[in-house]
């Protein structure tokens, strides 16, 4: 499966997506890029004349890469119109702030893939290599009900 065809797949668009590479992807994790404009709106008011990245958004790329992409490598013969994409849980770690106009790279592990239930061990890093967040996210695909 090519690499594009993934992020093709993504249910996310701008000013969601937050995806802007992805660099590699096999049965066992992936490695993907996101470089957090200045003009994303969320900077407005995170934090006042010190803006920085809001975790939530540092956990939504780690699991759009992560574990979205991933799930759509390992099921992409499988998937469906109806096919829906859930975040189930997260337990993240918080190291270091990330900076508007930074770029992050995630690289992810599957530790568990089974019944369209997905948890992987996930790492984001800036561009000096140091990791500003890490942790476990679980997900799952299925059919819409």
């Amino acid at each position: 499966m090519n690499l594009n065809d993934i992020i093709a797949q993504l249910p996310y668009t701008k000013p969601f997506l937050f995806v802007d590479e992805l660099l590699h992807a096999d049965e066992n994790g992936v490695i993907g890029t996101y470089t957090f404009d200045e003009k994303l709106d969320f900077y407005q008011g995170h934090f006042k004349n010190n803006p920085v990245t809001p975790g939530v958004i540092l956990t939504e790329t780690m699991a759009q890469i992560g574990m979205v992409c991933l799930g759509i490598f390992l099921l992409h013969n499988e998937l469906k119109k109806d096919t829906v994409i859930a975040f189930t849980s997260a337990d993240v770690q918080f190291l270091k702030p990330v900076y508007p106009n930074e770029k992050v790279t995630v690289s992810s592990q599957k530790t568990f893939f089974r019944f369209g239930k997905l948890k992987c061990e996930v790492v984001m890093k800036n561009e000096a290599g140091q990791e500003v967040c890490k942790g476990t996210l679980s997900g799952m695909i299925t059919a819409r009900l």
